[in-house]
Parts: C-alpha cells; structure tokens; sequence
C-alpha cells in the first residue's frame, strides 16, 4: 500500500541536483551556470565520471509517481461512480422528512330513528301437538294419510279392524232384548199382583216382592243399554281420525300390527302450524323494561330470523310471559304467536328472535366499527377538514349487528373513521379511499 508523501518533501526532492544529469554535463565537458546558481554552488572540479546506472533512489521516486497517478485515477472512479446515488439522496431525505398519509375508509354520522332490538336464541314451537293413540286394541287395517300432509279436524287416518267389536255390539244386542222382554214380563205379573193385592187375594209380600224384580229387570235394561253404547263407541275408534288440525309427520306404524291404547308410540304426531309460536329466552335484568313497554302498548312486535340471523322469516307479537324467572340460568321464557300463512317457520326450528322494546328518535348513529376500546374508554377518529384526524371520546347507547348509538360525543354529519384505523395517532394524516360496491 503506498504511503502519502507530503508536499514539501516532494518540492525539495524535485530541487536536488540530479547525479544522472551531473554525470552527462561531466561527460560532455559543458558547464551549466544556470544549475550552479540554482543551487548556489560552484563546483571548482570535475569530479571523476559514475556509471550510467539508475540509483535507487530514483526508482523509489518514479514508483512514488506511478501510485499516486494511480490513487488519483481510483478517486476519480469513485466520484464518478457514487454521483447518481448523490443526486438522488436529497429526494429520499425529502420522502422521508414528509409523513405519508394513511388510507382508511370513512362513514358519516347520521341522525334518525333506531330501533332498540333484543335478540335471543329461540325455538319454533306449535301451539298444540298430539301423538295420535289408538284408543282400542286391533290389527291396524289401514293407514289413510298421506306422510308430511295438512289433516284436518276429524279426517280419519287409519282404522283398526272392526268386526271383533260389531259382533260385540251385537250380543249387547241380544242381551238386551232378553232383559226387555224379562222386564215386559215382570211388570205384568206386578199389575195382577197389585189388582189381587186390592183384593186381599195374595199376601202383601209377594205383591212387594214383585215389585222389586221389576226393578232389577230395568236396572239390567240399562246395563245393557251402556254395553250396547260402549260396542258402538269402540266401533268409532276402530276409525282413528285427526283430532286437531295440523300437518301430519310420518307414520310410526305400519298396517297389520297390532295396535293397543297403553301403546306410547301411536300411530303419527300431528302439529298445528297455523298459527305457531316460537318461545326464546330473555335475560332478568330485561325483564322490567319488557313488561313497562308491554304494558304501554299492549304488545311487543317480534321477528323471527334464521339460525345464520341474516335471513327474515315471519313477523308476530308477544302472546305470553312465563310466571317465574329460572333461578338457575337467570332467564325467562316468553311465547311469540305468529300466523305463518305461508309455513315460513317449522315445528322445532331454531330462530333468532328479534324484540322490538322501543324507538329511539332522531338518534346519533354511526357504523359499529367506528367506536373503539382504549385506555381512554370509547373513543372515535374523527376526520378533520384537513384530512388529519383526532381522537374523540364518546358515549354509547343501544347497539344492534351493525349500528351504534353516540348519546355524547360525536355530532350528525361529522365523518369518522371505519376501516384503517389501527395505525393512527392522534393529529395523523389520512387519505380517503372508495368504499368497497355492495353486493
């Protein structure tokens, strides 16, 4: 690596007489005054001649040259080669001096009407539902229904074999007959008894007597009467039919089976569906809200959503309350009545139920992802006129899927932020960016 020379060893260097030219001026025999002054000497002789070899001294000094031509050359080079990235060092410390404005999507906040909702998880139930029983015991003939169909009230569905119970009708029959005519019998033996009595003829105990079996024979005419009732009754279940109106589900038996009342599968289970209710859950600490606004208006509109709470199914209103809250889940059950002409809801379907309790009006509402939760509480980013932001706490009211409502803090018509906001501060700067096309 060579080593800097300073300057003023290089000028006194360069000012040195050189032996190689002294040598030559010996050689030649010619003076040189000019040189002599130079250095301020005069040489008296001429000293005895050198060889014509280079000294080391003077190839010292041209490998001295020859490096610095060299480092000057490497300079050069690099001066040349960093200059583009010099020209544009400024622009990158201006871009970084300059903040960048973060993109966020913004919303307005609106004035009007919201709708204060309680949404509980509730279940479709019919108002009646009945396990169709054979009321007899009988080989099941036939099944006269068609599964998943509308059966109305007293449409027969099935029957069970009859015959067992005609022929027991018809001894019923018969045995009344002989009582009748065994009754017939002994009322006449009473009136020549009682004639025969008038005459002092036969003794008053067997008048009395008589008197008796005539009874027994009209008590054994009704016996008769209620067996014969009883076989004509069992002839009608023989033929089971709907008792209420309702869709029919499949059937649990099929025909050929013998079928008995004390039986707890039945033949079919049978809802009413128009109309329907649903039942839902609804927290205590709800409760005397509900009941002041059920009491003020008579009642409560409900509507009844899917299981996903993104598709509407049927509206109704509140039909009951239970009695009691449950102690150990600390919630009430309450029965919504719903006509569901158009079968939107299906026996043990799970719903959302939506409760409307009230309508707040004219209402300071913004999109639910505006308010955020800090250490400052709830709190918004508020867009400026100069599109730079700041922090706004606020208070909030009845809130829904979607929508919140400010009570203070925040007016109609100021924009807040919705979408971006997880990297400003307080007084960032922010551009607005088009809301995604709805769907």
């Amino acid at each position: 690596m060579l080593e800097a020379v300073p300057p003023q060893v290089l000028i006194s260097e360069m000012e040195r007489p050189y032996p190689m030219d002294q040598n030559l001026s010996e050689t030649k025999g010619v003076e040189t005054p000019a040189r002599e002054r130079a250095t301020g000497r005069v040489t008296d002789e001429i000293a005895p001649p050198e060889p014509i070899t280079r000294p080391p001294a003077t190839r010292g000094r041209r490998r001295l040259w020859l490096g610095l031509v060299v480092l000057a050359l490497a300079v050069a080079g690099l001066a040349w080669w960093r200059k583009p990235w010099h020209t544009s060092a400024p622009a990158t410390h201006t871009a970084h001096a300059m903040p960048t404005a973060q993109p966020v999507r913004e919303a307005s906040a609106i004035a009007g009407d919201f709708p204060v909702e309680l949404v509980e998880l509730g279940t479709v139930t019919p108002v009646y539902t009945v396990t169709v029983i054979s009321q007899i015991a009988g080989y099941l003939m036939n099944v006269e229904f068609k599964e998943g169909d509308i059966v109305q009230q007293g449409q027969e569905i099935a029957l069970v074999d009859p015959r067992p119970y005609q022929v027991m009708l018809e001894q019923f029959e018969g045995q009344l007959a002989a009582d009748q005519a065994s009754l017939g019998q002994a009322r006449m033996d009473l009136d020549r008894y009682r004639t025969l009595n008038r005459q002092d003829s036969i003794a008053r105990q067997t008048y009395e007597d008589q008197a008796f079996v005539v009874k027994q024979y009209e008590g054994k005419v009704k016996v008769d009467q209620a067996e014969i009732d009883n076989a004509k009754l069992d002839l009608i279940y023989c033929h089971i039919v709907a008792p209420i109106t309702g869709r029919i589900g499949l059937r649990l038996v099929d025909p050929g089976n013998f079928v008995q009342p004390n039986s707890t599968t039945g033949v079919a289970v049978i809802a009413q569906v128009q109309p329907i209710t649903v039942i839902f859950t609804l927290p205590e600490d709800n409760v005397p809200s509900v009941l002041s606004e059920l009491k003020k208006q008579g009642k409560l509109h409900v509507a009844a959503f899917d299981r996903s709470d993104t598709t509407h199914l049927a509206d109704g209103t509140v039909y009951a309350i239970d009695s009691e809250i449950n102690t150990a889940t600390g919630m009430v059950n309450l029965r919504a009545m719903f006509d569901n002409k158009n079968e939107e809801l299906f026996a043990n379907q799970f719903v959302n139920a939506h409760l409307l309790v009230t309508t707040l009006h004219n209402a300071t509402i913004v999109p639910h992802a505006a308010v955020l939760t800090g250490a400052p509480g709830e709190y918004v980013y508020v867009i400026n006129p100069d599109n730079k932001v700041s922090v706004r706490n606020v208070t909030t009211g009845a809130r829904n899927k979607d929508e919140t409502v400010i009570t203070s803090g925040l007016k109609p018509g100021e924009r807040v932020v919705v979408d971006g906001a997880d990297r400003l501060r307080d007084g960032s700067t922010v551009s607005i960016i088009a809301a995604p096309p709805a769907h």
